[in-house]
C-alpha cells in the first residue's frame, strides 16, 4: 500500500512539474511579425480613427500593414483636413513608411483627382492585398 501511494505521489509530482514548466517565462516566445491588410470602407470618424490606431499599433509590433480605401473610405483624404486626431494617426502611419491605396473609381466619383493621403489604385491592387496578407480586416 505504501509503495503504491509513493508511486502515485511521484507521478503526480512529475506531472505537476511538467505542467508548470510549460507555463514558464522562458518558454513564452514572441510571435513572429505577420502581414496585415486593412480595407477601410467607412467615413465614420471613430471607425477611421480606430482603424488607423490599429494600423499604427500593428506596425509598432513589427508587422507589415497595407491599407486600401474603398467606397466611403476614400473620404479619409478630406477628413484628415477636418479632424486633427485622425490626421495625426494618418501622418504617423505614413511617416513610418506606411502606404495607403485608394480605389480610383471611388475617388473619381467623389471628384477627388489629387488625393493627399492615398494613391490612386484599382481592384487589382485590392486583390493583391487580399492575396498576399495573412490577415485581412475590414473597417
Amino acid at each position: 500500500m505504501k509503495k503504491s501511494i509513493l508511486i502515485l505521489v511521484v507521478i503526480m509530482g512529475v506531472f505537476i512539474h511538467f505542467s508548470y514548466s510549460q507555463c514558464g517565462v522562458e518558454t513564452i516566445k514572441k510571435q513572429l511579425p505577420t502581414s496585415i491588410g486593412i480595407v477601410i470602407y467607412s467615413n465614420d470618424y471613430e471607425t477611421l480613427f480606430n482603424a488607423m490606431r490599429f494600423a499604427n499599433f500593428s506596425k509598432s509590433e513589427g508587422d507589415t500593414v497595407s491599407i486600401f480605401l474603398l467606397g466611403k473610405g476614400v473620404e479619409l483624404d478630406n477628413i484628415v483636413k477636418e479632424n486633427k486626431d485622425i490626421k495625426e494617426q494618418v501622418d504617423s502611419f505614413l511617416d513610418n513608411k506606411g502606404s495607403i491605396l485608394g480605389c480610383g473609381t471611388c475617388l473619381q466619383s467623389r471628384k477627388n483627382s489629387e488625393p493627399q493621403v492615398c494613391k490612386f489604385s484599382s481592384m487589382a491592387d485590392l486583390y493583391e492585398i487580399v492575396r498576399k496578407n495573412k490577415i485581412v480586416l475590414t473597417f
